[in-house]
This record gives structure tokens, C-alpha cells and sequence, in this order.
């Protein structure tokens, strides 16, 4: 079993199941990450116990492959990811680096390639949107068993304000705060049904959308449940959603002058798309999201996470790059 990915949010808790299920896991990681010093193999084996830790560059076929070698694999998970999305690392990470990766697996014997996904990639504006869906057709037209997994929002993705509305401060939210809504999923849920795709024939050779348990929640409800779990009383910013076409307008045209620009204007049209878009199951005919069509699964919600972190804190759930507010 190969899962590539095993160091990032959720591929940590898959290597996690895997593991307690009984799998013979092989984890691919890279060496190193863009501006940060290369991993050290002990502490990579530390982190990822039980299993089998290989280090390659997804992005290079030849490094892969050499990696592989005189590897017999039944089945890969795939959980990578471009960091930010901007147009470059999309294409080279969520499109090409998972078909060199499909092509390594099935090389040496993959009868299954189970792929994560997004929900988002629905209704594509955005680069890293088109490349998903590039690679998802790929995968559909290979011959090879397939399942690929569209989740709703992470609970780490809605993690960003704990800390400033502990702090006393106001819950910001985009327009109203009541025109979006998502199904929000714990990793260890999303890890499990990823798990379950290996299993359940009833799960191979389909899209499979999923959120976590409970009915849809709004990021305006979001915050009363956030503001009264730690114990704040409800302050709602509203913030206009037009300040990212502000910055597009700006951005988009200096871009031609000045390249770098270019991935600046993209995460702009990233931080609209999230702010005016539901992630959840798009019902193409009604042309409108469906909360109720939307599939749930597990147990833990985002009340049961919120409670953990007021408590615990974020150790674990840090945006990083992907942080809005």
C-alpha cells in the first residue's frame, strides 16, 4: 500500500488508519519543501509510525521511479497537494505529480488508485480547480480502479479565528455571513472513509463528494457557535467580498508588466471564490447547492472541535499560507 502525501493535514491521519487497519504502508514524502531545510529521515520515520518511509520528489518520474524500485504495490492513496495554489505549483503538483504518480504505481502492479480531491472543483474558476479536474480525467481514462474523494471544508480551514475571538475580537465574516455554508469534516473522519475506499467495492470507479456529520452550517453561525463556546459575546464584522475584485482590478493588469504578480491576482480570485462559494454538492440542474444531497460521514463536530481546540489549542491545525484572516 502507497500513500503519497503521508506528512500533510489529512495524509498523516490516512498513514494513522492505515496503520491501525493492519496495511503494509510505504509513505512517500519529499526530501525537502520550498524554503524550509531538508527533512531528516529519522524524524520522518518518528513521525509516521508503522510504516515504511521513502523519500522522492513526486514532481521528477526518474527520482519516483527510483524510489519504487523492486516495489510490489496493490494500491496507492494519493493526499498531495499544491501549498497555496497559485497556477505553476498547481499544474506541476495537483496534475502532474499525481500522474507520474499513477504512472509509477501501476508500473509496479496498483490495482487501485484512490485519489483526494475537492468539492470545490465543482464549478472551476481557478488554477488549481482545472488541474485537479485534468488529473481526475486522467485517472477516469486509465483503465485502472479508481475512487475519488471531493471533501466539503476541513475542520483546519475554519480554525483561523479561534484565536483572535478568544482574544475578544470580532468573528469576520464575507457579506452577510449567511449566503455560504458548508458540511465541515474532521481529518480523522475524512482519513477513515479514505481508508474505507480500499474496502467497500460499492466505493470504486466513483466521484464520491463528502462532508462530516450535522446539517450545513454558515460562517455567520459559525461564529455564534465559536463566540459562545469560548465564552465571548457575538461580534460580527461583515467585510464586503469586493475588496478581492479591488485587488484583481489592480493585480491582474500589473501582472503583464510584472510576472510575479500574477500569483498574487490568482490567490485574490482564490480568497473570492471561498468567500462567495458553499462547499457542497452542486445540483447542476437547479443550479444551486443542495446541503440536504450533500453526503455526510463520521462522528465529530464542528462543536466537538472548536471545544478541543478552545482548550488544547491549534497545535496541528496551523494555515499556514492558506490563512486568510
Amino acid at each position: 500500500m502507497l500513500l503519497a502525501g503521508a506528512t500533510g493535514y489529512i495524509g498523516r491521519c490516512v498513514a494513522r488508519e492505515l496503520v491501525r487497519r493492519d496495511y503494509e504502508v510505504i509513505a512517500l514524502v519529499r526530501a525537502a519543501t520550498a524554503g524550509k531545510a531538508p527533512r531528516k529521515p529519522d524524524e520522518l520515520r518518528a513521525s509516521l509510525p508503522g510504516c515504511e518511509v521513502r523519500m522522492a520528489e513526486i514532481t521528477d518520474p526518474e527520482d519516483l521511479a527510483a524510489a519504487l524500485a523492486g516495489v510490489s504495490i496493490d494500491a496507492v492513496i494519493s493526499c498531495i497537494a499544491s501549498r497555496n495554489g497559485a497556477p505553476k505549483d498547481a499544474w506541476q503538483v495537483d496534475c502532474e505529480a499525481n500522474r507520474n504518480l499513477l504512472d509509477g504505481a501501476r508500473r509496479n502492479g496498483a490495482r487501485h488508485f484512490v485519489l483526494l480531491s475537492a468539492i470545490c472543483v465543482q464549478r472551476p474558476r481557478l488554477a488549481f480547480q482545472h488541474a485537479k479536474l485534468a488529473f481526475e480525467a486522467t485517472l477516469k481514462e486509465s483503465g485502472i480502479d479508481y475512487s475519488i474523494i471531493r471533501p466539503t471544508a476541513f475542520f483546519k480551514s475554519l480554525a483561523g479565528q479561534v484565536e483572535r475571538v478568544q482574544a475578544g475580537k470580532p468573528f469576520l465574516v464575507f457579506g452577510n455571513g449567511r449566503a455560504t455554508a458548508c458540511k465541515p469534516i474532521s481529518e480523522a473522519d475524512l482519513a477513515s472513509f479514505v481508508v474505507d475506499c480500499l474496502e467497500d467495492a460499492a466505493l470504486a470507479n466513483r466521484t464520491l463528494p463528502i462532508g462530516g456529520p450535522g446539517p450545513a452550517i454558515t460562517p455567520h453561525e459559525q461564529g455564534e457557535l465559536l463566540c459562545t463556546l469560548a465564552g465571548q459575546p457575538l461580534r460580527i464584522r461583515r467585510v464586503s467580498p469586493r475588496i478581492f475584485d479591488a485587488a484583481i482590478a489592480v493585480l491582474a493588469p500589473l501582472s503583464r508588466i510584472i510576472p510575479p504578480l500574477a500569483a498574487k491576482a490568482e490567490f485574490a480570485r482564490i480568497g473570492r471564490y471561498y468567500a462567495t462559494e458553499s462547499m457542497l454538492l452542486w445540483d447542476e440542474k437547479a443550479q444551486a447547492y443542495d446541503a440536504d444531497a450533500t453526503p455526510s460521514h463520521g462522528s465529530e463536530t464542528l462543536r466537538d472541535f472548536y471545544t478541543r481546540v478552545l482548550s488544547d489549542g491549534l497545535a496541528g491545525q496551523e494555515l499556514g499560507e492558506q490563512k486568510m484572516f
